[in-house]
């Protein structure tokens, strides 16, 4: 699901949170590219409305075209 308050060429994050997928401006969240992971993951709980420590163990990935995913860690086997 893209938030429809994108703009053009904006930098997101794509985050995978409860089974659903979102991309979400950087500047939606306040936050930048050099934000470390630990603001990006406060960003994305206070605009998904949950606790921080939902967040504890997703992994932030840096693209180097400026975008962001932040995922659960992959579990194999």
């Amino acid at each position: 699901m893209v938030d429809e308050r994108l703009a053009y060429e904006e930098r997101v994050i794509h985050i995978r949170f409860e089974g659903q997928s979102r991309d979400v401006g950087l500047t939606v969240l306040d936050v930048g590219e050099m934000s470390s992971d630990q603001e990006l993951r406060q960003a994305l709980a206070r605009h998904l409305d949950v606790s921080m420590r939902k967040f504890a163990l997703y992994v932030v990935e840096r693209h180097v075209n400026g975008n962001v995913t932040v995922r659960p860690e992959a579990v194999f086997g």
